[in-house]
């Protein structure tokens, strides 16, 4: 089973409680005054409604730890599985308070991450048959970018940039407010830590050569026809094979093969998780 990259515990636990805390408020009301015995244990199963590749068991197993640690979640698969309705993806045994207060965070958080991945899934599909890689972007939901961008993983995307602190992107309002490509480059070269890269979106032909002049490491073609794309590929590679290429704007399951056919090497879009719908997922007791 690979590993994949969850935020380490000191990252992720605080952000579980503070959503364990919205959720609970002042107190679990119906949990509260159904138990009489806050000791009660019992088991659980989580089943797979729908069709569709499982991310986020690593998560929920730990809201339900933060609420006992006493809880034992076991996963019956490997996470960035491919599941079909019906099918059990895991046991849990433990506290029936914990299991109750917290089957709702867990749930939430393992349907979306795992609506992610299947859509990410699919647009990783589509390139199966090129050396072109997937990638995510930066359009993802505050407070939940993280785990979004590892549910893309689990999908078999790469990460872009976490966030504007890992890499210089000069996009097309830069570009306006430095007055040109050259102007932005020269600007940003001399006040970036080593070894930050820095990537040019453009738009044109004539954008790509001047970013391929000033020696951009990795140079976007932004919503470009996929012709004037594959010029704008050789053009680069004739000069510089070092430099990295990404495609990106409006890519779709129907046009993102003819994208990764032009020979670039990345294509970004925010569709797996801006288009995504939640995968349904169940908690039932064992009675």
């Amino acid at each position: 089973m690979k590993n994949f990259a969850l935020p380490p515990l000191l990252i992720l636990d605080p952000m579980l409680s503070d959503w364990l805390m919205e959720d609970i408020g002042r107190g679990d009301r119906t949990t509260q005054g159904l138990l009489s015995d806050e000791n009660s244990w019992v088991a659980a199963q989580w089943i797979v409604k729908a069709p569709g590749v499982i991310a986020g068991l690593p998560v929920a197993s730990r809201v339900f730890q933060l609420l006992n640690e006493k809880t034992n979640f076991i996963t019956t698969i490997d996470e960035g599985q491919l599941c079909q309705p019906g099918q059990v993806i895991a046991q849990i045994e433990g506290p029936l308070d914990a299991m109750l207060t917290g089957e709702r965070v867990a749930l939430n958080l393992a349907m979306h991450l795992s609506g992610i991945a299947t859509l990410t899934r699919k647009y990783v599909e589509k390139l199966a048959e090129l050396p072109t890689q997937l990638v995510d972007t930066r359009k993802t939901t505050p407070g939940l970018r993280l785990l979004e961008k590892y549910a893309t993983q689990i999908g078999g995307a790469r990460n872009h940039r976490m966030g504007l602190d890992d890499a210089v992107m000069i996009k097309d309002n830069h570009i306006a407010a430095a007055g040109g490509i050259r102007n932005a480059i020269a600007r940003v070269r001399t006040q970036i830590p080593y070894p930050l890269t820095i990537e040019v979106e453009t738009e044109t032909i004539e954008q790509v050569q001047e970013a391929v002049q000033h020696q951009a490491d990795i140079i976007m073609l932004d919503n470009m026809p996929v012709e004037v794309m594959r010029q704008a590929v050789k053009l680069i590679r004739q000069y510089d094979p070092r430099i990295k290429i990404e495609a990106s704007g409006n890519i779709t399951l129907e046009t993102i093969y003819q994208v990764g056919a032009t020979g670039v090497d990345y294509v970004s879009t925010s569709a797996p998780v801006t288009q995504s719908s939640w995968l349904d997922l169940s908690m039932k007791i064992k009675s």
